[in-house]
């Protein structure tokens, strides 16, 4: 296999993109880098920007496929300018196949598949269970299957992780008919647990295997957040499940809920189907509780009380849930940070670990601060590690697994 590999991670008006070379390779750590960017502000304020690679500029010549960008770009637009910049960029071999972040994969797909067009439908059906996420991330597919048919395209599935939870993580108390059809806890994040936790091997090896590996929760914090309990490198229970709305407080998105407070809100409250998932997704979390946004940075740097009560309570619920998972684990190991807030948030980690001493958690302050890869003070017996995640990595490597196998 020779090439390139095109990864795309779309949002809602955003597209994050990364291009590695399409070599097979042991480990997803080994994959090389060509570059990586993203658009932001799509259909509205949209901007560029070449994060690594190429000295992480857009000044050349051959770069003007991607300079200029006009403020109403949409997703579309976006797509065949990075299509065409990556197609002429003398500093790039030929594109030998795309892969995508798709959030569910539902019961069908618990590994990354190649696209087609029937799987692209079944995809599609599932998009009432991440609709935040899932109609963005195959709105690309559908594009690239217009722009450039021959392409071969890779769905990695963020549910793809959770797959090896054992049943009774996986099952709901309902009627057995619904098991029947699907409606399992799912789980999500999972292109990060699974890099954050091969990560975390290597942190522990180059200990010379004085720490213990088996057991450790991964808290993957940001505008999305979720934990994972991992043994041995696999997920054996998560906090969100059937949606990414279960689970921890988010940016604007709930967590979980007494599922009659749901019920209250649409008999007694006379409260449409449609407004109420409005308030659980996107007014709700952070955003709900301070009234003032749904973005840590700015609750951080606040003055106000109801940011402080909404970091509060974000961390109460973090620390709740990591109890939960340590039972589920049978004890614990390693506690990792990850994602936006986790890996800048020192505030909310220290928070976090005060509330994990009981587990012997013991931080230091010094090396939270500096954002350190291990910010456990000597004599902790529970590793706590801050390791940044790295989804596209993850994707670029599935994606040229999945076509050597079919090769």
């Amino acid at each position: 296999m020779s090439g390139e590999i095109l990864v795309v991670n779309s949002g809602s008006s955003s597209l994050k993109f990364a291009v590695f070379a399409a070599s097979r390779t042991d480990s997803p750590q080994a994959m090389s880098l060509r570059c990586r960017g993203q658009f932001s502000g799509l259909g509205n304020h949209a901007r560029v920007e070449l994060k690594e690679g190429f000295g992480g500029g857009l000044g050349e010549a051959h770069d003007s496929a991607l300079r200029d960008v006009p403020p109403m770009l949409d997703h579309d637009g976006a797509l065949a300018r990075l299509l065409a910049w990556v197609e002429a960029n003398p500093a790039l071999g030929d594109l030998h196949a795309v892969g995508h972040r798709i959030v569910h994969g539902g019961a069908h797909y618990r590994a990354p598949v190649r696209l087609d067009q029937a799987r692209l439908e079944v995809l599609e059906s599932l998009v009432e269970l991440a609709p935040l996420h899932q109609p963005f991330g195959l709105a690309p597919v559908r594009a690239l299957a217009s722009m450039r048919p021959e392409l071969p395209q890779v769905a990695c599935f963020d549910t793809a992780f959770h797959a090896s939870q054992p049943p009774q993580a996986q099952t709901f108390p309902l009627p057995r008919r619904y098991r029947e059809q699907g409606v399992i806890r799912y789980g999500f994040h999972g292109l990060s647990f699974d890099f954050v936790s091969r990560k975390l091997a290597e942190q522990v090896s180059r200990h010379g295997g004085a720490l213990p590996r088996g057991r450790a929760i991964i808290a993957h914090l940001g505008n999305g957040a979720s934990l994972c309990a991992v043994r041995d490198g696999k997920s054996v229970a998560a906090t969100t499940g059937f949606t990414a709305v279960e689970g921890l407080m988010m940016g604007t998105r709930s967590g979980s809920l007494d599922p009659g407070l749901v019920l209250h809100l649409i008999l007694q409250e006379g409260m449409s189907a449609e407004a109420v998932q409005r308030m659980l997704y996107k007014e709700s979390g952070l955003l709900g509780i301070s009234g003032i946004s749904g973005d840590m940075r700015e609750l951080l740097a606040s003055q106000a009380s109801e940011a402080a009560e909404a970091i509060e309570l974000f961390v109460y619920r973090i620390v709740r849930e990591i109890g939960s998972l340590a039972a589920a684990l049978g004890g614990l190991d390693h506690l990792v940070f990850t994602a936006g807030i986790g890996e800048r948030a020192a505030p909310v980690r220290a928070g976090v670990a005060q509330g994990c001493e009981w587990l012997g958690a013991r931080l230091d302050p010094d090396a939270n601060a500096a954002h350190a890869t291990d910010i456990a003070a000597p004599g902790s017996s529970l590793g706590l590690w801050v390791i940044p995640t790295d989804e596209e990595r993850m994707i670029a490597w599935y994606t040229a697994a999945e076509l050597t196998r079919q090769a």
